[in-house]
């Protein structure tokens, strides 16, 4: 199987199938999105809980400011509250608005051992629970991007870059949130099937606050353990603040024939993706607003009396270097 994925036919082949598959998402979002414009909903006279684990990141930004629009569009009050990266002050934050008695809670992120307990005494005092990539039984309706896929395709694109052979080095620091665990499964599910692949031991631990420094600092690190070109492939990570701080580091040791790859879609990593210069080799761009909007008008159907799905997946488009403009496009941010 790696010789097959080294030849430089299936490689194209894959990349291929992959630019398809971004296509296909992206026909899927724009019809997605004009469905609920015209679906007639309302939070008329409620008032809806939005908990942020942390506004310091474009996703969680983006997220949290759509959720306020969105509550106040259908005319309900955002009790909105962000938690600066704080655990602390994140379950300190759950309990006043459990306290607060809303029509609804929307949990936005966070390590699921810190907020189930939490997500479990709103939902035992009778509040709604809901949730944006958190992957906890007390919830709702959770909205997402398709992590599996995510994980998937990423780590595709990354062994046909790296043709299927190398030492890569990855940040694994947040397992305990869901997304994070799923992409980084898939990595592993994905390269176990290359064994000529190896993950550099022991992995990265990425850090907030302070993400994009760290990972300079790390991967300068690991460039000098490993001073030879070609010794290291590449650099993963579950989402693209600590691809960022790598791919400045690669470029400030000259080492750019190492590729970063990471999740989220931040403007300025696509931008990163977008300079043929630049070892930044791909970013899976989620969509942000769009999942904070579906998150509250999922609140809205079910107050409505409405059946909802376990979870509601919202498309995420792989940007490559061979696609990156056109999935800057499709997103607005280019």
């Amino acid at each position: 199987m790696t010789d097959q994925l080294s030849s430089g036919l299936n490689r194209r082949n894959l990349l291929k199938l992959t630019t398809v598959a971004g296509v296909a998402a992206g026909v899927g979002m724009t019809l997605k999105t004009g469905a609920l414009a015209e679906d007639g909903l309302s939070l008329k006279g409620k008032r809806i809980g939005i908990s942020a684990t942390g506004t310091d990141h474009f996703f969680d930004l983006q997220a949290y400011n759509a959720q306020i629009d969105e509550v106040k569009k259908l005319g309900g009050e955002p009790i909105a509250v962000d938690a600066g990266r704080n655990d602390g002050k994140l379950v300190s934050q759950l309990q006043t608005l459990i306290a607060q008695k809303p029509d609804a809670i929307v949990q936005l992120l966070g390590t699921l051992s810190v907020i189930d307990p939490w997500l479990k005494r709103a939902r035992d005092a009778g509040i709604p629970v809901f949730t944006i990539d958190v992957g906890s039984t007390n919830s709702l309706n959770n909205s997402t991007s398709d992590n599996w896929g995510i994980g998937k395709d990423l780590a595709l694109q990354l062994v046909s870059d790296i043709g299927g052979e190398g030492n890569i080095v990855v940040f694994n620091g947040f397992y305990g949130v869901t997304p994070c665990a799923i992409r980084y499964d898939q990595l592993v599910n994905v390269t176990k099937y290359f064994p000529k692949i190896k993950i550099i031991q022991p992995e990265l631990r990425d850090v907030i606050p302070n993400t994009v420094q760290d990972a300079f600092t790390q991967i300068t690190a690991i460039l000098n353990k490993y001073p030879e070109k070609g010794s290291i492939k590449a650099v993963w990570s579950a989402w693209d603040i600590p691809q960022l701080g790598a791919t400045q580091a690669l470029t400030a040791a000259d080492r750019t024939e190492i590729k970063t790859y990471g999740v989220d879609g931040s403007p300025e990593v696509l931008q990163l993706v977008a300079d043929s210069n630049s070892p930044a080799a791909a970013d899976v761009a989620q969509q942000p607003a769009e999942l904070g909007r579906i998150a509250i008008r999922n609140v809205a159907r079910h107050l409505a009396g409405q059946a909802i799905a376990r979870e509601t997946y919202v498309p995420a488009l792989l940007a490559n270097k061979a696609n990156v403009a056109e999935v800057t496009k499709k997103l607005g941010i280019g």
